[in-house]
């Protein structure tokens, strides 16, 4: 089978760290799930803060990550975890990740600032673009709003492995999964980073 994985980080991921107890080594996840579901391309859905960097999701290309490194380096009163994310996103790609970041929208309210960058339509997007490619999709995410599109594909007779942490899973996208739901909580041993 020709298994395309598609990684929902905000999901899966950020808050997911603190909040599993441990830290997931990005290297080992894509060497697991390559062998263990015979996965051929691994998308990564997430947010990039640009602080002021030319970039447009309207560009034809590429955020070119080291370029966005120098740019934040030079800039005075850059966050050191805004450069860091970004190190972290150039390492992923190292890996063979296929990266789809979209720039964070960053808002200011009253007392507070809050910082945007939903890449579920992009992720549901790209599920329904690239259909015809592959033959099983694991999808790394437990949020409850791509079940209208995973239902689409199950009934396209694609199969349809959700890889999620147990209490952060929609029922919706349990009752969908059924037996091909698997706890990414009992990845810890293979995939925690020592």
């Amino acid at each position: 089978m020709n298994t395309y994985c598609f990684i929902d980080a905000a999901n899966l991921f950020y808050g997911g760290e603190k909040s599993l107890g441990w830290k997931i080594d990005y290297k080992k996840l894509k060497n697991y799930i390559k062998k263990k579901y015979n996965v051929k391309k691994i998308f990564y859905y997430a947010g990039i803060e640009l602080n002021g960097f030319p970039y447009s999701v309207l560009d034809n290309q590429p955020l070119n990550l080291t370029n966005l490194i120098n740019y934040l380096k030079n800039k005075k009163m850059i966050k050191n975890n805004v450069i860091q994310r970004a190190k972290f996103y150039l390492k992923l790609l190292s890996f063979g990740y296929n990266l789809k970041l979209k720039p964070v929208k960053i808002f200011k309210e009253k007392n507070s600032t809050i910082k945007k960058a939903n890449c579920d339509v992009d992720m549901t997007f790209d599920l329904m673009r690239y259909l015809k490619e592959y033959s099983s999709a694991l999808i790394l995410s437990g949020d409850g709003d791509f079940a209208p599109v995973i239902k689409y594909i199950k009934r396209l007779n694609r199969k349809v492995i959700i890889l999620s942490r147990g209490e952060r899973t929609a029922k919706e996208i349990r009752q969908l999964a059924g037996k091909d739901f698997r706890d990414f909580n009992y990845l810890r041993e293979l995939i925690g980073y020592k």
